[in-house]
């Protein structure tokens, strides 16, 4: 794995969000921070959105005789106090170094590495508000699953953040239930980060300026053309929007080594590759996949009808990936890593997707009431990205090349039965 080697500076790692699967990742990522004193400040930032609470009665914490479990108290301050997060991350004891900050700004300030773990909805008005308080050389890694559909056009996330805060930010996702991570129960995931091109070049690496120095170009970069090495390619070939600033010469490199430093655990094992497109996808397509698996399932038609849904819904990723993002996407992304089959894999057997179309079917009630009826008020990410889906598909006059996803579609909508489902995929 990475080590500091020449550099003297060490990076910052702020994580910009708070709830289950925030607080999850922060944790892993305080662990490492922690064991690479030679990389990392020993100190992560926890950006929380406040709130008031005080101590649930179900909590280890909850003592009547305390004023935290009879006084509401600030979410950060019960974080910080009992290094547990007993609103969203109950019964995880959560590393002394992770610090819960409620100040987006200050939580930012000075950070080399953001990590992005919250809902997608809040991504455009929290990236406004950080944006000229943060690092202009920082990188990003979104752990926020799927991507933006709309009839015109398909979007990662990470993208969305690099060009709102004009950086590169990478992708994690794969088969990772937050509780089961945080229990330190074996899993695996998947990073994506393609290092733009002046990450690697050295020669256009300039040391941190001291203060008082001028911030000019060396006497080495002013022969160079650094239009060139500033630009990089977006996932579907083209030129980014976004001029990267070159990262100081005495940080270590964020590459794929020091990402699997940062991320990887004996509990947690990280694969890093370079498609953030096929990773970004995968984490949004499986969840119309995993509605088509419970359907099925719920009509009791057993564990064969489900695999060959699941088969068909990974071809119909892979196809979707390749017309889209023909330039960056990698087949093997699909079918070997765990943001592709494994989280597919895992999203079928038990996520909320699938159980809820599985007992819509058994209730013969909409998904949408189902929804409602189950989940406290969050929502069905598949719902939306089958309509999504099909409109972007629409468009472009491609519904007969994803029978499935399509299918799917036209089964939430109610103009076909979940019966008809095995004859709209044949000989796919």
């Amino acid at each position: 794995m990475a080590t500091l080697g020449v550099y003297n500076r060490k990076h910052k790692v702020t994580v910009v969000g708070s709830g289950n699967w925030g607080s999850a990742i922060a944790k892993i990522v305080a662990e490492n921070a922690k064991e690479h004193p030679e990389l990392f400040e020993e100190d992560v930032q926890m950006w929380v959105y406040e709130e008031e609470l005080t101590v649930p009665t179900t909590s280890k914490h909850y003592d009547p005789g305390s004023k935290f479990s009879t006084q509401p108290h600030k979410l950060t301050r019960l974080i910080n106090h009992f290094h547990e997060n007993v609103k969203y991350l109950p019964g995880i004891a959560l590393p002394s170094n992770l610090v819960a900050n409620p100040s987006l700004r200050e939580s930012v300030h000075d950070s080399t590495i953001l990590v992005f773990n919250l809902p997608h909805q809040f991504i455009g008005g929290l990236c406004d508000e950080m944006k000229d308080h943060i690092l202009p050389y920082a990188r990003g890694i979104s752990c926020i699953k799927g991507v933006s559909v709309d009839s015109h056009d398909v979007r990662l996330f990470s993208e969305s953040i690099g060009e709102k805060l004009s950086i590169y930010c990478g992708a994690l996702s794969g088969a990772n239930i937050a509780n089961e991570v945080a229990q330190e129960k074996f899993s695996e995931t998947t990073i994506a980060y393609d290092p733009p091109p002046l990450d690697s070049r050295n020669v256009s690496r300039n040391p941190t300026p001291k203060a008082g120095t001028p911030q000019g170009h060396t006497p080495s970069s002013s022969q160079l053309d650094l239009t060139a090495i500033n630009e990089h390619k977006d996932a579907k070939g083209k030129t980014s929007k976004v001029e990267l600033v070159v990262p100081p010469s005495d940080l270590a490199p964020i590459d794929h080594n020091l990402l699997k430093t940062l991320f990887h655990r004996p509990y947690f094992h990280v694969q890093v590759v370079s498609d953030v497109a096929g990773v970004s996808l995968g984490g949004a397509l499986k969840n119309i996949v995993a509605i088509a698996t419970g359907f099925v399932a719920g009509l009791g038609w057993g564990d064969n009808a489900k695999a060959a849904v699941m088969r068909v819904g990974l071809l119909e990723m892979v196809k979707f990936g390749k017309m889209f993002f023909s330039t960056s996407v990698h087949t093997k992304t699909f079918t070997e890593e765990s943001a592709g089959v494994a989280d597919l894999i895992t999203s079928c057997s038990g996520g909320r997707n699938y159980r809820c179309a599985k007992m819509s079917v058994e209730r013969n009630i909409s998904i949408q009431e189902v929804e409602r009826e189950e989940l406290n008020g969050q929502m069905l990410q598949g719902l939306s990205t089958a309509e999504e889906v099909y409109g972007f598909l629409k468009t472009r006059g491609k519904q007969d090349d994803f029978p499935l996803l399509v299918g799917t579609y036209r089964i939430l909508q109610g103009e076909v039965k979940v019966q008809d489902l095995p004859d709209m995929i044949v000989g796919k």
